[in-house]
Formats: structure tokens, sequence, C-alpha cells
């Protein structure tokens, strides 16, 4: 049997590159001042449309179609709102050796984040899996990350989060409303979204890309990089490969206690092991605010390591595959 081969590319997105980007440029020019200001109110209306367009984009007739495979479905929201989190807890054994507390911090928000959609679902698709499954899963993990997010961080990660009246009212007017907003218009306006979603998807990554500068910039102007050594960053790389590894071990191991089809166990591992970063950074903004650019450093570095490897896993899988009939 011919052995497989690697990816000819790896998936290292032009986004992230943006990413990279617009943190060097806030490490060079941050924003103080009267530019702080404006550049931190406009990225509190980014935020704001960033999830009113998700609001609009989710399906909920796709979750309630999903609830017919309710094992699969309970297996991921598990995987990312309980198996991830005890996870970020054991890593507390870490401070100080490896990660400083504020790294702890990151990548314990990291665990907390809901799953993505987009990659899950690609990557499902190549290994010729359950994709269905996979939408429904981004649809249910999105949805339940609205709430549990906050809830978990407030519960595990306490004050060094921004749970005062003020950080509510942030969370109420930032997040769950624009959200809530964009699933009741969904019906009106949601034939537009999808019409210009490739002009939508491109406004999406610019309002990314600015809570990513006034994360970094708010960061630098307060000086709380100066304890993030290359050392330290070597280490917290070192620990996200050690947490990636072993959800994707667990996710591989348990789905096939579970009885699960190869179909569905390839659904559970790509959409159990993810995390995403489209919700995670203008969570982190809102829940962190100064200090959201450590908090964001380990989800940063993590989506770009899931990718690589599962991009390793997908084709691996698509060429071990069985043959579909007629084909």
């Amino acid at each position: 049997m011919r052995r497989p081969t690697l990816p000819s590319r790896l998936p290292v997105e032009p986004f992230v590159l943006l990413l990279v980007a617009m943190a060097a440029l806030a490490f060079l020019l941050p924003a103080t001042g009267t530019a702080a200001t404006v550049v931190e109110h406009a990225s509190s209306v980014a935020i704001g449309l960033l999830f009113f367009l998700y609001g609009v984009r989710l399906s909920t007739r796709e979750a309630l179609d999903g609830l017919t495979h309710w094992r699969l479905q309970l297996f991921i929201v598990l995987c990312t709102f309980v198996l991830f989190p005890l996870l970020g807890l054991a890593a507390r054994a870490l401070v100080p050796h490896l990660l400083t507390e504020q790294l702890y911090t990151g990548v314990l928000f990291l665990c907390l984040v809901p799953s993505t959609i987009q990659s899950s679902i690609a990557f499902t698709s190549l290994a010729r899996g359950n994709v269905p499954a996979a939408i429904c899963a981004g649809t249910y993990s999105a949805l339940l990350g609205m709430v549990l997010t906050p809830l978990l961080a407030a519960w595990l990660i306490g004050p060094q989060a921004d749970f005062s009246a003020q950080g509510l009212l942030g969370i109420a007017t930032q997040l769950l409303a624009p959200f809530a907003a964009g699933q009741l218009l969904r019906r009106r306006i949601g034939g537009f979204v999808h019409r210009h979603r490739r002009q939508l998807a491109r406004l999406d990554r610019t309002s990314i890309l600015l809570v990513v500068y006034t994360a970094f910039s708010e960061g630098v102007d307060r000086g709380v990089f100066h304890q993030v050594t290359a050392g330290r960053l070597a280490a917290l790389a070192g620990v996200l490969a050690a947490l990636l590894a072993t959800v994707l071990a667990l996710t591989m191991t348990l789905s096939r206690r579970l009885h699960f089809n190869r179909a569905d166990r390839i659904t559970a591992v790509f959409a159990g092991s993810k995390k995403s970063l489209a919700n995670g950074l203008p969570m982190a903004a809102v829940l962190f605010g100064p200090q959201a650019s450590l908090a964001i450093l380990p989800l940063m570095l993590f989506h770009q390591l899931q990718l690589i490897v599962c991009a390793f896993i997908a084709e691996r899988w698509a060429k071990q595959a069985p043959p579909q009939p007629g084909g």
C-alpha cells in the first residue's frame, strides 16, 4: 500500500498573516490619546456588526434538523464546553514554570470558546465525513457559545475578566443584542446577506483585524507584553500543541468507543477539536478589555495549529476512505 503523501501546501491562511501583521502594526504604531478612543469605539461597532451578521447567517432550521442525530451533537457539545475546559483547568499546573498567569488565562479562555464552523465543515467534507452533522454542530456551538462562553469565563476565570455591571452591559449590548437582532431579521435580510456573502466576508475579516489591532494596541500602551519572552512564547506553543494532540486523541478514541460510524467519527473529531477565532476574538475584546491582547494570543496560535494538523489528518483519511458507489 502506498504511503500517504503530505499536503502540497500547508494551510497558512493569508488572513492569519494579516492578523500577525496587525499585531505587529500595533507594536510599531499603537493608537494613543484621541486615536485610541476613536479606534476603541470603531472596534465596539465592528464587534456588534460581526455578531449581527452571525445571527443572520445561523440557520435555526439546520439546528432543529440536527436534533435527529442527538448523540453525535451532544458528544461534540460536551467536547467543546466540558472536555476543553477541564483540560484548560489542568493547565493551571504549568504556572509559573511554563506559562505566566496572564498566558494561562488566555489558554483557559481558548478552552471556553465555541467550535468553528467553516474549517470543521471543510475538513469533514475533505475526509468524507458527515457534512450535514458538521453544519449542525457548528450552529449549535455558536448558539450555545453566546451564553456559555461568558458564563464559563465568569465562573472559571473570574476577576481577570470584566464582569462588573458595566462589563455585563457590554456583553449584552455588543454580543447578545446584535446576535438576537440578526436572528429576528433573518427572514427579511437573509437573502440579501446570502447574495452578498463574499463582500460581507471581507467586512467580517476587516472587523476582526480592527479588533486585533485595538487589543494589541491597548496591550502595548499598558505594557502588558513585558513578561512575554521568546522562551515563554515557545513554551506556549508547546502547551497548545499538547492540548490539540490530547483533544484529537480523546475524540478519536471516545467516538470509536461510542460506536459511531466512520462518517460520524470524522465529524466528531473535526468539530469537537476546533475553536473559533472569529467568535473568540470579539468575545475576548469585550470580556478582557485592556488585557485582551494576552487573552487572544493563545487563540491565534491555536487557530493556525489546528488548521495545519487537521489538514494532514483530513487528507490522510480522504485517501483511506472506501470508494463511493458509482465512482
